[in-house]
């Protein structure tokens, strides 16, 4: 990875959401002087590879709103921890210790309560679905939401944990339980990466809007 961006995720990781400002004075203090332009270049380049996000700074000056940014958990898998292997011991646990269906009750009430800390308010499905996606999408998930004859389809092109759940069955069914939480509808899952599809893909159909 180019050195510059380098520098900018391992600054974030290590001091967590920080704005330009701060981007631009800790690189210049480490290696010599650097503009906004080109941190904001690098920035924008690591917003569109889904490894930073970011945010409007809750209090900004009059103007052009200030943004803060931070690592996705895509970017923080990027960085060496051991978060994985626990969390694959964590899982490989619950599956030898519960039967199939207690898996699932606890991995439905943890994607019921991930969808808590999302404030969906739209009226109509397609702003739900855009606050949807703007929360996935603050989480790493690079998602979208297109109509489609039979309604609308809920892609996810990065799963933030494929990784972890070999074999896609145990997560998945906690995203559906996140996305179904949030929408008030529980969707179809369409696509899945698993099968070797490009993206999640959940279809919401028409009649249930």
């Amino acid at each position: 990875m180019q050195e510059t961006r380098s520098q900018i995720l391992s600054f974030l990781r290590t001091h967590g959401p920080a704005s330009v400002d701060r981007i631009v004075a800790h690189i210049s203090q480490v290696r010599g002087p650097i503009t906004h332009v080109t941190v904001r270049h690098h920035l924008t380049r690591l917003l569109a590879d889904g490894l930073v996000t970011s945010a409007p700074l809750s209090r900004s000056t009059p103007g052009r709103p200030q943004l803060v940014y931070q690592l996705t958990p895509q970017g923080e898998s990027l960085f060496p921890n051991n978060l994985r292997r626990v969390a694959e011991g964590l899982i490989e646990q619950v599956q030898s210790a519960l039967t199939p269906d207690q898996v699932n009750v606890i991995f439905e009430g943890l994607g019921a309560r991930m969808a808590q800390s999302a404030a969906i308010d739209g009226a109509t499905m397609p702003e739900r679905l855009q606050q949807v996606v703007d929360h996935l999408n603050r989480l790493g998930y690079q998602a979208n939401w297109e109509p489609c004859p039979e309604g609308f389809l809920l892609h996810t092109h990065s799963c933030p944990y494929h990784r972890i759940d070999r074999d896609g069955s145990t997560l998945c069914r906690m995203d559906m339980t996140f996305i179904a939480s949030m929408l008030g509808v529980v969707p179809r899952l369409a696509r899945h990466m698993s099968q070797g599809d490009s993206s999640c893909s959940y279809l919401i159909p028409t009649t249930n809007n």
